[in-house]
């Protein structure tokens, strides 16, 4: 009854239970599985593991390894169960986070390009098994992934042997969506040869020898929905000031009308970015990115993006439903592909990409950090940031200037993890307005990030510390007893802001 998802016969032989394919798992292996931003993820199995692990006698730790975060809780289940003792790339379970900033698992922010190359480079050890979702088996045992790509055709290629989990609730018109290209062996690789986003370099399913399929497992489960929030008066701001900032680059003949790709990272801030191009000037765009969030079919559905290249599409409940109920509409405009592709520092620099990603905090001179809360606790990761930000034609952070009603401001004298320096960090925008540091000093990009960037309340705290550093001279002045201080203070008092020096105004303060 399964003949049009395995089309492979000797295979439908392998169809087992998720309960019976995870006992192929066992202490101290390396797992590789599907999964990119909530989609495509491996549904079945790993529950299944984290109950034998509850139930057994005896260790059961493994080293995960994804493309990015993963849906259906399957983080928690994992880590309530003990199961994870080294985790990569990437992830945004609460529970997971907590267990990671106590120690117990060992976590290895990556930029999402390089996991898969470090692997075939052997400098992560063989992979012991992959566990991926698929819609589809093809007559030759090829498989067709779902909603993302991700790492899954390199752990699926590089791995011993291969769990394939079948998802009834996929459609099957995800077949021919993807474009599987894996760069060969260094240092002897050709040029990866996408030179449009609408490009084709690949093969549609991820091919590998039959014999290493040890197990089938059928699921009928869709993919978790996304949790971005939709846009806000301050992030519609943001929009504002940055199609402005595009506009005047299209007048100085520095972009095409048309604009170079664009490329946003996951998240209610750069999703609701990109929704605001729905009202912009600019037509004819292009989408070269990692995830395809529910601002990529905005856009689609409004006619203003011709074409969208990413990794994985990750939708809202009721876009899921849409999108994935008429993909025939979209599936001419749409390309999936590995993640090492879709950030690939080659084809990001040879498209000159606009990139647009989300900053924790930036500091004065422009350096930006992406992960960790007081420098020290670790919230998701990197990502894929940091592959678009150093290879882009223009490199764009975005964030609120001020969160928690206020009690913290974005802008800050130093930030105490720095994730993209600024070297690679080319314009900073929060809804007070733009700076754009590129072509300027520190001493330049420190007067300009403080005047169109910080919130009012901490503008007159941030040139006061400016000043003083300025005292003690240098190319990039600071004080560093007193760099960290508004830190410090956050962490003693729960606010960056000294004591009586007042507060965000009511209707402000609920926004923020």
């Amino acid at each position: 009854m399964y003949d049009d998802r395995i089309r492979c016969a000797a295979l439908r032989e392998k169809i087992t239970s998720a309960e019976e394919a995870a006992r192929l798992v066992n202490d101290g292996m390396r797992v590789g599985a599907s999964g990119f931003t909530r989609a495509g993820d491996a549904k079945a199995v790993p529950i299944a593991l984290a109950k034998r692990a509850r139930e057994a006698n005896e260790p059961l730790r493994i080293t995960l390894m994804t493309g990015a975060s993963l849906g259906h809780d399957v983080d928690r289940v994992l880590t309530e169960a003990g199961v994870l003792a080294r985790r990569l790339p990437f992830q945004v379970d609460a529970t997971l986070r907590q267990a990671i900033n106590r120690g117990e698992v060992m976590f290895i922010d990556q930029h999402l390009s390089e996991t898969v190359e470090m692997l075939r480079a052997n400098q992560l050890g063989k992979l012991d098994l992959a566990i991926i979702e698929a819609a589809a088996i093809t007559e030759t045992g090829g498989i067709v992934p779902t909603t993302s790509v991700g790492n899954s055709a390199s752990f699926a290629i590089l791995a011993e042997r291969v769990i394939v989990e079948i998802n009834l609730a996929q459609p099957l018109a995800l077949e021919g969506l993807h474009d599987i290209w894996i760069p060969g062996h260094r240092p002897h690789r050709d040029p990866l040869p996408i030179v449009r986003p609408q490009d084709r370099v690949g093969q549609t399913a991820i091919e590998i020898p039959p014999s290493k399929i040890a197990a089938i497992v059928l699921t009928n489960t869709p993919d978790s929905s996304s949790t971005v929030l939709p846009a806000d008066e301050e992030t519609a701001q943001i929009a504002g000031h940055l199609i402005e900032f595009l506009q005047h680059e299209v007048a100085r003949g520095r972009m095409p009308a048309a604009l170079p790709p664009l490329q946003a990272g996951i998240g209610t801030i750069a999703n609701a970015v990109l929704s605001g191009f729905v009202s912009s000037p600019f037509e004819a765009l292009t989408i070269y990115s990692e995830v395809l969030q529910d601002s990529t079919f905005d856009l689609l559905d409004e006619g203003k993006v011709t074409f969208a290249s990413g990794a994985s599409i990750t939708l809202s409940a009721a876009r899921q439903k849409q999108v994935f109920g008429e993909l025939e509409r979209y599936r001419d405009r749409l390309v999936l592909r590995p993640q090492e592709v879709s950030n690939h520092p080659e084809v990001i620099r040879r498209l000159g990409l606009i990139a647009l990603n989300t900053a924790l905090e930036c500091d004065i001179y422009g350096n930006v950090n992406s992960t960790h809360v007081g420098g020290t606790h670790m919230m998701n990761g990197i990502g894929g940031s940091g592959d678009f930000a150093r290879n882009a034609s223009c490199a764009i952070f975005a964030t609120k200037s001020v969160a928690k009603g206020g009690r913290i401001s974005s802008i800050v004298p130093m930030v105490p993890h720095c994730d993209h320096n600024e070297h690679d960090v080319d314009i900073i925008v929060t809804e007070q307005g733009l700076a754009d540091l590129r072509g300027l000093a520190p001493r330049e990009r420190a007067q300009l990030i403080i005047r169109n960037c910080a919130h009012p309340l901490y503008r007159d705290l941030l040139l006061d510390y400016y000043r003083e550093a300025l005292r003690g001279g240098g190319q990039t002045p600071h004080q560093l007893n007193q760099a960290f201080a508004w830190h410090l203070r956050l962490a003693g008092s729960g606010s960056m802001l000294p004591d009586g020096f007042g507060a965000v105004p009511a209707a402000e303060a609920r926004r923020a």
